[in-house]
């Protein structure tokens, strides 16, 4: 039987090349089962953007790798110093690479813990109807120093912590319309306490909203 014949060895005749998928396909198969033997996911498997940052990242040195997440991160929303700082360390970026690198975004202002804060109270005041303690509280907790926070804090003065509260209550006033005065008046107290408002400040709010709802009907 002569090499051109269709009879010829698998590796060099037409039964050969019909074959070689079919051993392709095991030896995809058996790559996959040992990846996830392996508790990895297999490669195919995965986004291609994914794929690619995640080899990126895992061939880049630690300054590369700490600049890329900190990017990535700041893409979302901005982020105080020490968030980035906690998610550069989970990913056990060295800590004197990591300083280096949180030291470069703020020397070019992708960095600004100070503008970080006031948009935060402006946000967080607006929205929520947070009062200054409790807004004092949140950038504590994100590792604002304390004389930034002080000074995005200070936005808020006592009038608009009072109007924002009177706004809250005027929000669930309707909702607790049939239920007894006192009942009524400790879950809006309360409501208000959760914000971060002085009990002082939540009464005299909650008396004078309850007392206007009554001339109202009357």
């Amino acid at each position: 039987m002569t090499d051109d014949e269709p009879g010829g060895s698998p590796a060099e005749g037409p039964r050969g090349a019909a074959t070689g998928p079919r051993g392709g396909t095991g030896t995809r198969r058996a790559r996959r089962a040992a990846e996830r033997s392996e508790g990895g996911e297999p490669e195919e498997g995965r986004a291609p953007g994914a794929r690619r940052r995640a080899g990126a990242e895992d061939s880049a040195d630690p300054q590369t790798r700490a600049r890329d997440i900190c990017l990535r991160l700041l893409t979302g929303a901005a982020k105080s110093r020490k968030q980035l700082a906690d998610a550069l360390r989970k990913r056990e970026i060295p800590e004197d690479v990591a300083d280096e690198v949180l030291t470069r975004l703020e020397e070019v202002g992708l960095i600004d813990d100070a503008a970080f804060a006031a948009a935060w109270v402006e946000s967080r005041h607006a929205v929520r109807g947070l009062s200054r303690r409790a807004l004092t509280q949140e950038l504590r907790t994100k590792g604002v120093a304390a004389d930034l926070v002080e000074q995005a804090v200070a936005q808020v003065d006592h009038d608009d912590e009072t109007e924002a509260a009177r706004a809250l209550v005027d929000r669930k006033l309707r909702a607790t319309r049939g239920l007894d005065a006192q009942v009524r008046t400790r879950r809006l107290v309360g409501m208000l306490a959760r914000r971060g408002y002085s009990e002082g400040l939540a009464f005299r709010v909650v008396r004078g909203a309850l007392e206007s709802e009554e001339q109202d009907a009357t």
